[in-house]
């Protein structure tokens, strides 16, 4: 698709995607991963006006979704991102928000990345929050003004996320929502160059279906443990680089800044 939400997404009906994390480190040494996962995409304003639906929200459960999790912290996560895109000068955004985010799992999540897809009453794409997360419980959100399906956006980096990486370089990012045979797809690509060239290269995709009390069933069953997955494979992979003798960087302090544009 371009700019506008397709048919599926232009429902607003909550979905959950099944995919493949990917995560291809080209230097010093090249060190390669991916694995399955699954993630929720929300359609928060048609959940604050038609509620949750099947999916629990800000309550216990085995597959939940807390407005906590997010932001601030705040207790109603869509008024906190209304509110950055307001102080950054974009007040067009009033459309759907979709919300690409890991949930929790009996109770507990961890979400590396989550994307905010902000689009105009009109339906097309006005900005795009990257709120990105790191094991040491802080938080920065990347803000990409006026992007395009399918293009290249770029931001510079000033959040420290791996210890084998240094605050220096940028990001660049792209995004895809698409359908194939009456399937719709999801993918989100972010690649770092550091001063020499391009370093990782991450993506996440999945295909998207109606997120109801089977899909959740199916999410729990093929993947129980799915979030303390996450975390573990971070530190796992974290091992292997430092068997592997790649160079540790101290964490610095976090930026100034909550939002980079």
């Amino acid at each position: 698709m371009a700019d506008r939400m397709s048919t599926a997404a232009a429902s607003a009906q909550a979905l959950i995607g099944f995919g493949q994390v990917r995560h291809t480190r080209l230097k010093p040494v090249l060190h390669a991963f991916n694995y399955p996962t699954y993630f929720l995409m929300l359609p928060l304003r048609a959940m604050q006006r038609d509620g949750p639906g099947a999916l629990a929200r800000n309550r216990r459960s085995a597959l939940s979704f807390h407005d906590r999790d997010h932001g601030d912290g705040s207790p109603d996560c869509l008024r906190w991102l209304d509110a950055l895109l307001q102080s950054e000068g974009i007040a067009d955004a009033q459309g759907e928000v979709w919300l690409h985010t890991y949930p929790r799992v009996f109770g507990f999540t961890f979400k590396p990345v989550s994307f905010w897809y902000c689009h105009t009453t009109q339906g097309a794409l006005r900005a795009i929050v990257v709120e990105v997360n790191n094991t040491f419980g802080e938080r920065h959100c990347y803000l990409l003004d006026a992007p395009r399906y399918g293009e290249e956006l770029r931001a510079d980096k000033v959040f420290h996320v791996s210890p084998f990486c240094k605050i220096e370089g940028g990001y660049r990012f792209r995004f895809m929502r698409t359908v194939h045979d009456g399937n719709e797809h999801t993918l989100a690509r972010i690649d770092h160059d550091d001063a020499t060239g391009p370093l990782l290269q991450t993506s996440v995709a999945g295909k998207l279906e109606p997120l109801c009390p089977a899909s959740l069933r199916k999410a729990l069953w093929r993947y129980p443990a799915m979030t303390f997955g996450v975390v573990g494979r971070i530190h796992w992979q974290a091992l292997k680089l430092f068997i592997k003798r790649v160079p540790f960087v101290s964490k610095p302090k976090p930026p100034e800044l909550f939002v980079t544009r």
